[in-house]
């Protein structure tokens, strides 16, 4: 009763538009007095819960995306890309697909992907005869690419919980992302057979040449990056501020950046941490409510009173993570939900690392579904279109997200593959 008490709390802030983080805290903190619990136990379960190495890393990629989306990065891929591809009927939407995976090896944030690259290409695609709703849908789903190609900040955060390698699961994560993006490419081949309008532009070596060349140094980034970090030069937190660096000299060498614009690039970087860290102390404290409850062994006994199938098993949690990622932040998700599945996980073989790429892609598919798809309200507030729209447009390119989660399930090797070659 006390714990039904307790998520019917947190459901009805949520559903009042409170954020996560204080739809948390709130509930928790009560139960604390309720229950005759120090105050002090509170504090202590917040600060200790940021208090881990591997989270160190997350300010360090935040501003390592802060930067490559305000030195311009994003238009140069586009305008290589579309060099590229400029004679390829529908030519537009493999071009914001394959921005998106390419802005993705130096941005964890598939929110800043969405905001960065929807003023550049959806304009671009409502002059050259695509649809709006086109647009909206494959630049949506393209920014979900983000979270799960290292480097990647969800999977920063489920390394830590889960006392598994950051490098083991960034190498993993990257044939998945791969798939996803093949996926896209499929969908926006199917639908562009639609729109007869759609207009095609030209094609010169001279522009892929001249737009290959601006390209080159910034490719160089995610080289350096996971280069470091696989190759064990660097560990992930150090990769990042290697990266953020080589960015920011990036920056000033284009004069895209200057020490003008430093200031509001780390005020950016400082509130975007905050939010994460603040989710992430507030599902701590939650954690250990649920805990003092023994929510975690009744939930095992139940998942295990169901089934023993490791299989079984990944498919439950993955229709978890939709449905729990269509409310809560991805953040809080992981946080709450990570320290309960591992250890049923273990218990029936699961590989950690198949476990955490598998949530970390279910779990942002719920950033194009309502009510707290964050990806939505990105879309609709930068072209001014209601958050309906953007979900309508976003449901076609959704079939080859849930599908890269269904390869995984059954095929694990896709995930276990590149980390095995090397190693981790």
């Amino acid at each position: 009763m006390t714990v039904a008490l307790l998520l019917i709390g947190i459901l009805v802030l949520l559903l009042l538009r409170v954020p996560v983080a204080f739809s948390f805290l709130g509930p928790g903190l009560a139960y604390l007095v309720l229950t005759d619990q120090s105050v002090g136990l509170a504090m202590r379960l917040v600060t200790n819960s940021t208090a881990s190495f591997p989270l160190l890393a997350v300010p360090l990629f935040v501003l390592l995306g802060v930067l490559a989306n305000r030195a311009g990065i994003a238009d140069r891929l586009f305008d290589f890309a579309l060099a590229l591809m400029g004679r390829v009927r529908g030519g537009l939407g493999y071009v914001s697909v394959g921005v998106s995976l390419g802005f993705s090896w130096m941005s964890g944030s598939a929110v800043a992907d969405a905001a960065a690259l929807s003023k550049v290409e959806i304009p671009a695609m409502q002059r050259n005869g695509y649809t709006t709703r086109f647009g909206l849908g494959v630049v949506g789903s393209s920014a979900l690419i983000a979270p799960v190609m290292p480097p990647s900040i969800p999977a920063v955060i489920y390394a830590g919980l889960a006392a598994v390698s950051t490098g083991a699961l960034f190498a993993a994560s990257v044939v998945p992302a791969l798939l996803m993006a093949a996926g896209l490419c499929v969908v926006v081949f199917v639908l562009v057979r639609r729109q007869p309008d759609i207009v095609q532009t030209g094609f010169s070596w001279a522009e892929v040449r001249r737009t290959g060349l601006r390209v080159l140094a910034p490719v160089g980034a995610p080289v350096l990056i996971l280069g470091g970090i696989l190759g064990g030069w660097f560990t992930p937190t150090e990769a990042a501020a290697v990266g953020a660096l080589y960015m920011l000299l990036l920056g000033f060498a284009y004069r895209s950046l200057d020490l003008r614009v430093l200031p509001s690039i780390f005020v950016e970087t400082v509130l975007t941490t905050a939010a994460i860290m603040l989710i992430v102390s507030s599902a701590a404290l939650l954690g250990f409510v649920l805990a003092r409850e023994r929510v975690p062994q009744l939930l095992s006994e139940l998942v295990l009173g169901i089934t023993d199938d490791a299989t079984v098993f990944l498919i439950l949690v993955a229709l978890l993570m939709l449905v729990l990622g269509t409310v809560i932040d991805a953040t809080a998700v992981l946080v709450l939900i990570v320290p309960i599945l591992m250890p049923i996980g273990l218990r029936l073989d699961v590989d950690p690392v198949v476990l955490g790429v598998l949530m970390i892609v279910s779990l942002m598919i719920g950033l194009l579904t309502p009510p707290v798809g964050t990806v939505l309200y990105v879309l609709s507030s930068t072209m001014k279109v209601p958050v309906g729209e953007v979900f309508k447009a976003s449901v076609p390119f959704t079939i080859p997200l849930l599908a890269v989660c269904v390869l995984i399930i059954f095929v694990p090797g896709v995930v276990t593959w590149l980390p095995t070659r090397l190693g981790l």
